[in-house]
């Protein structure tokens, strides 16, 4: 009965930094899609996709959104 009890307590915590994790990329998306530049209507596009399907956006972002981003000037 007890290892029950420990093993819905390491589901609850699991999930919750498992939430956390899909939180912070989201907002890291989010950050990095606003205060970079892309092509066309493409910032838009990546705006709107994380903000209606965040974890497919997220995904799809990282892997194919951030090779649009135009080159940046700054030099740090």
């Amino acid at each position: 009965m007890m290892e029950a009890g420990i093993l819905v307590m390491f589901a609850v915590v699991g999930g919750g930094i498992l939430a956390l994790a899909c939180l912070a990329a989201w907002i890291w998306a989010l950050i990095d899609i606003l205060k970079n530049d892309f092509t066309g209507p493409n910032k838009l596009v990546w705006f709107l996709l994380v903000i209606f399907l965040p974890l497919v956006g997220v995904i799809c972002y990282y892997f194919i959104g951030t090779k649009q981003k135009l080159p940046s000037n700054s030099h740090y």
